[in-house]
C-alpha cells in the first residue's frame, strides 16, 4: 500500500475536524475585469457577498468548494450527498469570512509564519499535532519519523499526494496565525482586584426566602391605554432593539400530481394482459424479475405473515393459478405460489465471513473459504476459526454465532442456506458481503410457509395528466398576477389556501412541500403582493409530487424593522410596562398599611411560593417567578424578616421576605482572580472575532445560488 494510501486512512476524520479553520490554497484572476458596463452588471449578479470593503464572487467560492471536496474525496469520501455538499459550503463561507477579517489584522500586527517556522512545525524538534496524528504509526503508537519524510519526498512526483499536503500546510499554518493573534489579544486581558472583590461579595450570601407576585397575566388588557404617540416615541428612541433579518411570507396553493382514472385504468389493462403467461410460466420467478416493476424478493412466508389479500389464496395450494388483479397501496398486482414448503419458523447458526473487496475477489475468498471449511471438517473448532479468521468482528468473539433468527432478516442466500438445510449441516453461502461459512446449530419445528411471487405495476400519473394538471396550475397563474386577484380567485373556486410565513433566506425546506429550496430562494427576489416567479419567469414550481403557485405578502429586508412590522411587539411591552406600574402601587399601598406578606397574599390572593439558596450569582427563582433578575438581586440583598418591594420584574410585581441567610462557602481571592482570567481568555478570542465581523459589515447573498 502507497504512503498516499495509508495517509488518505488516516487522516479521513482529520480533515472533517479541522476544516474549520482551513485556508486552501487558490490563485484567481478577476473573472470579468473591469470597464464596461456589462462587465459591472456580470460582477453584480455574481456577487456572493461584501465582506468589508471587499467582494466575494460566485466563482471564487466555488473554486474553493471545489478544492474543498476534492479534498474529502482524496482523504476517502467519494459521494459527496447533498447533506454534507451543504455542510462543505457553510464551512467554506466560515473559512472565506474569518480569513478575509483576520488576514488584515495580522498585517497590521505583524503576525506571520516564516518559512523556517512551518519547517520546525513539519520536520524539526517542535512538529504540530497534526504532523504528529498524521505520521503516528497505529501499531506501535510512536511517531513515524521515515514516513514522514518518504511521503514529503513523494510530493515533490505525485500531484495528488502535494494537493494533499498543500491542505495540510495550510492548515497547519492558519492555526498558527490564530494561535499567535489569540495569544496576544489574551495576555493583554487582566482581572482587576476589584472585579474579584465584586465577584467574591456576589456570592458570599444566600438567602432562603417567600415571595408573592402579581403576575400581569392576571391583570386585564382593558385596564391599560396605549397611545399611537407612546409607541411612536418608545419605537423612535430605541430602533436598534429591531433590528431584524431579511424574511419573507407567502400564500399558495398547490396541484396534486395525481393518477386520473385513465391512468388507473391503463395499469389495469397492463396488468391484466399478463394473467395468462403469468399462469403458464415455466420460470414464474425470473418472469416477475422481468415483468414487474420490483424484483422477486424470495422469502418464504407462513400463511399469516401473508397479506390478509392473499392468505386465502395461499391456504388453497394452487400453484398454477393468478390471483387478481387486486389494488392495494396504489399499486396493481397479480400474485401466483411459486413454492410450498416445510420450514423452520426460525434457526439459530453461526457464520465466519471471508470478506470479498478491492484486494479480495470473490473466487478467492471462495478458494480460502472452501480451504477453512476442510479444515473445520479435519477437526478443528468452528469458534476457533471463527475467532482468528471471520471478518465479522461482531459475531467473531463469540465464535460466529448469530443466534436465533426468523426467516427474512438475513440476505436472501444466507436465509436459503439456513432455512432450507437441516440442524448440523457446514453449508457455503456467497452474498454481496462475500463468501459465509454457515453452520445451522438448531432449527425450531416446521411449519407450512409459502413462496409467492408478485407482479405488481404501481398507478402514476401519465405524460397527458401531468400537461394537464401542469395546464390547470399555469392557467391559475396566468389568470392571478396579484396577490388580491388570487385571494379572490381562491374564495370564488374554494381552493385550500396555504400559508407559509416568516420565512429566512438560508431555510431549506417549508413543511408541507418537498424540495422547497429553489422557491425560498425565488422568494426572496418577489416583493409583497406579486406572484412568485423562477429566473426563466415561471410562476409554476415543480416540487415532489405537487405543482406550486405562490405569492409574496411580505417582505421584510434585514435591518431596523418598520414601526409597522413591530407595533404589536412594542404595545406588548408597554402593555406589560404599565401593568408592572399597577401592580407596584397595588403592593405599595397594602405595605403601606403595615400588613405582613402572608396577610397580603391572602387579601389580594397571590400565591406564596418559597425560594432556597438563592445568591447575586443565581440564574432563575423556584416556582412560578422563573428567571427573575431584579428579584434576585433585591432577594439577595434584603434583611431577614424584612417586607421588602415592590419588585418590577419581567413577569410580575414582587414582595418578599427573607426567612434566613447563610454565609457561602469563601474563595480565596487569588482562585476568584485565576478562575475569571481563565474565562476571560476563553471568552476573549470568539468575542473579539464576533466584534470584528459585526463592524466588517457583512452582506451575505449565498441566498441567490444556493
Amino acid at each position: 500500500m502507497s504512503i498516499l494510501q495509508t495517509l488518505r486512512e488516516r487522516a479521513g476524520w482529520l480533515v472533517a475536524v479541522v476544516i474549520g479553520i482551513a485556508l486552501l490554497i487558490f490563485v484567481i484572476s478577476d473573472f470579468f475585469g473591469s470597464g464596461s458596463g456589462q462587465q459591472r452588471q456580470a460582477r453584480k449578479f455574481y456577487e456572493l457577498a461584501t465582506i468589508g470593503n471587499e467582494s466575494l464572487s460566485y466563482q471564487e467560492y466555488d473554486a474553493r468548494l471545489q478544492n474543498l471536496i476534492e479534498i474529502y474525496k482524496l482523504s476517502g469520501t467519494p459521494n459527496i450527498t447533498e447533506e454534507l455538499a451543504e455542510t462543505l459550503r457553510a464551512q467554506i463561507w466560515e473559512q472565506i469570512v474569518r480569513e478575509k477579517i483576520l488576514q488584515k489584522e495580522f498585517v497590521k500586527l505583524g503576525i506571520e509564519v516564516s518559512d523556517e517556522e512551518l519547517a520546525e512545525l513539519v520536520t524539526g524538534n517542535q512538529k504540530h499535532p497534526i504532523v504528529i496524528q498524521l505520521f503516528t504509526d497505529r501499531e506501535t503508537g510512536m511517531f513515524n519519523e521515515s514516513f514522514l519524510i518518504n511521503f514529503l519526498k513523494q510530493t515533490e512526483s505525485d500531484p495528488t499526494a502535494l494537493t494533499y499536503w498543500l491542505f495540510f500546510e495550510d492548515e497547519i499554518v492558519t492555526e498558527r496565525l490564530n494561535a499567535k493573534y489569540n495569544n496576544m489579544v489574551s495576555k493583554g486581558l487582566h482581572v482587576t482586584k476589584f472585579q474579584a472583590e465584586f465577584e467574591k461579595s456576589s456570592a458570599a450570601r444566600s438567602v432562603d426566602f417567600t415571595y408573592a407576585g402579581r403576575y400581569f397575566a392576571t391583570i386585564p388588557d382593558s385596564l391599560v391605554t396605549i397611545s399611537q404617540d407612546e409607541i411612536r416615541k418608545h419605537y423612535a428612541s430605541r430602533k436598534e432593539e429591531y433590528k431584524r433579518p431579511a424574511l419573507r411570507s407567502m400564500e399558495y396553493v398547490t396541484f396534486d400530481i395525481e393518477p386520473s382514472q385513465e391512468d388507473i385504468d391503463e395499469a389495469f389493462r397492463w396488468i391484466s394482459n399478463y394473467i395468462d403467461e403469468f399462469a403458464g410460466s415455466p420460470d414464474p420467478e425470473q418472469f416477475v424479475n422481468l415483468t414487474a416493476d420490483t424484483r422477486h424478493v424470495g422469502f418464504y412466508l407462513t400463511a399469516g405473515q401473508l397479506p390478509e389479500t392473499l392468505r386465502e389464496f395461499a391456504r388453497k395450494g394452487e400453484m398454477n393459478v393468478v390471483f387478481g388483479p387486486y389494488l392495494e397501496d396504489k399499486t396493481y398486482r397479480i400474485a401466483r405460489i411459486i413454492d410450498i414448503a416445510e420450514r423452520p419458523d426460525s434457526v439459530r447458526a453461526r457464520h465466519i465471513l471471508i470478506a470479498a473487496g478491492p484486494e479480495k475477489t470473490m473466487a478467492m475468498a471462495k478458494l480460502e473459504a472452501d480451504s477453512l471449511l476442510n479444515v473445520i471438517r479435519g477437526g478443528m473448532s468452528f469458534d476457533l476459526v471463527a475467532m482468528l479468521t471471520s471478518d465479522d468482528q461482531g459475531s467473531a468473539q463469540v465464535g460466529g454465532d448469530l443466534g436465533w433468527f426468523p426467516e427474512g432478516m438475513m440476505v436472501i442466500p444466507f436465509n436459503n442456506a439456513c432455512f432450507s438445510g437441516k440442524k448440523g449441516d457446514l453449508v457455503i453461502a456467497e452474498t454481496t458481503y462475500g463468501v459465509h461459512i454457515i453452520e445451522i446449530i438448531e432449527q425450531s419445528s416446521r411449519v407450512r410457509k409459502y413462496n409467492i411471487g408478485i407482479i405488481d405495476r404501481e398507478v402514476i400519473p401519465g405524460s397527458a395528466t401531468i400537461q394537464k394538471i401542469y395546464g390547470e396550475a399555469s392557467q391559475f397563474a396566468g389568470n392571478n398576477p396579484t396577490h388580491e386577484k388570487f385571494n379572490l380567485t381562491v374564495a370564488e373556486l374554494g381552493l385550500n389556501k396555504k400559508i407559509a410565513t416568516d420565512i429566512t433566506q438560508d431555510q431549506k425546506d417549508i413543511a408541507g412541500l418537498e424540495g422547497a429550496r429553489y422557491l425560498i430562494m425565488s422568494l426572496f427576489e418577489t416583493v409583497a403582493g406579486k406572484i412568485v416567479l423562477d429566473n426563466s419567469q415561471q410562476a409554476v414550481f415543480e416540487l415532489g409530487n405537487q405543482y406550486v403557485v405562490a405569492y409574496c405578502t411580505r417582505s421584510q429586508e434585514e435591518g431596523i424593522a418598520g414601526l409597522s412590522d413591530v407595533e404589536d411587539e412594542i404595545r406588548y411591552k408597554l402593555i406589560n410596562l404599565k401593568k408592572a406600574e399597577l401592580a407596584a402601587n397595588e403592593l405599595s399601598m397594602a405595605m403601606n398599611e403595615g400588613k405582613t406578606l402572608e396577610v397580603i397574599a391572602r387579601e389580594k390572593n397571590l400565591l406564596l411560593e418559597e425560594a432556597a439558596a438563592i445568591s447575586f450569582r443565581s440564574f432563575s427563582v423556584q416556582g412560578m417567578a422563573g428567571i427573575e433578575p431584579a428579584l434576585i438581586a433585591a432577594a439577595s440583598a434584603a434583611g431577614e424578616g424584612i417586607l421588602t418591594g415592590p419588585v418590577k420584574g419581567n413577569n410580575g410585581a414582587y414582595l418578599l421576605t427573607v426567612n434566613s441567610s447563610a454565609p457561602a462557602n469563601e474563595e480565596e481571592l487569588q482562585m476568584i482572580i485565576d478562575r475569571l482570567s481563565a474565562m476571560l481568555q476563553i471568552r476573549s478570542s470568539y468575542e473579539l472575532f464576533e466584534a470584528l465581523r459585526k463592524e466588517a459589515g457583512i452582506v451575505d447573498k449565498r441566498h441567490k445560488f444556493f
